[in-house]
């Protein structure tokens, strides 16, 4: 086991350490990013969307015949989820700060997801990993910008924000990999599948919904540039050469008779 763990748990860690540094590059600018965190909210929107879209949803089509059935367990999961957080705390002074539980749980999940699928590819074989390896990292960057700019936009201060959404966003993905590696044989592509599609309804969810608050507040001007520069960078990574393959045009999770061998 130890031998299967080092080389999912090394990408795993790097991974966190790319996410951290997203954050460090918006935290040391601490009060310009909490001025402008509602154009970074709207700017995480759009690429979540479209990361979403282009990647995690279609990964999951791939991979289950029930995704459409996760997808809505996942949406649906995460607009409950952000009501009974208003329900338990209805007229609390800390209800601001309770609002980003939701979206941050979206991204601390996916984020978990994202090392299992490590732990999972390596098993099958060590270049099935690193090419899976060097797809999920492309957004491991942004996406300790995003956890960052939801504490920001609700009320947290710069040093919590960073704490909490590195505890979200980059200490969960080398815990996926110490999670999944003891049952990696038992997690077919069907079971990923799904797992991709829950965490695909609660980002776009999350995306749709509370990332999208600011456009009630911030000029129209402003808002639509800050869109589509999360658009933008997102079908910029999507069009990056590094995604996963087999050699026979497969998918990086490996079938059942595979995973079993």
């Amino acid at each position: 086991m130890l031998n299967s763990l080092q080389a999912p748990l090394l990408f795993g860690l790097t991974a966190a350490f790319i996410t951290t540094l997203g954050l460090i590059t918006v935290s040391v600018r601490g009060d310009w990013s909490a001025r402008y965190s509602g154009l970074f909210a709207l700017a995480a929107g759009g690429m979540l969307v479209s990361l979403t879209l282009l990647h995690i949803a279609p990964e999951a089509f791939e991979l289950s015949t029930r995704t459409p059935i996760f997808l809505m367990v996942g949406f649906f999961g995460g607009l409950i989820l952000h009501f009974g957080v208003g329900a338990a705390f209805p007229e609390s002074s800390d209800r601001g700060r309770a609002a980003a539980i939701t979206p941050l749980a979206a991204v601390a999940i996916h984020s978990l997801l994202d090392g299992m699928i490590y732990s999972v590819t390596f098993a099958a074989s060590f270049s099935s990993g690193v090419y899976a390896a060097a797809s999920l990292m492309l957004h491991e960057f942004p996406e300790g910008v995003i956890a960052f700019a939801i504490l920001r936009r609700h009320s947290f201060s710069n040093r919590e924000a960073f704490i909490w959404a590195f505890i979200a966003s980059a200490a969960t993905t080398p815990l996926g990999v110490l999670v999944a590696t003891p049952f990696m044989y038992g997690l077919t592509p069907d079971i990923i599948g799904s797992l991709f599609a829950v965490s695909a309804g609660l980002l776009l969810y999350v995306a749709t919904g509370p990332l999208m608050e600011p456009l009630e507040e911030e000029p129209p001007l402003r808002s639509l540039l800050a869109l589509s520069t999360g658009v933008g960078l997102a079908i910029l990574m999507a069009l990056m050469p590094l995604h996963p393959h087999e050699e026979e045009g497969g998918h990086i999770v490996p079938a059942p008779h595979e995973i079993q061998q």
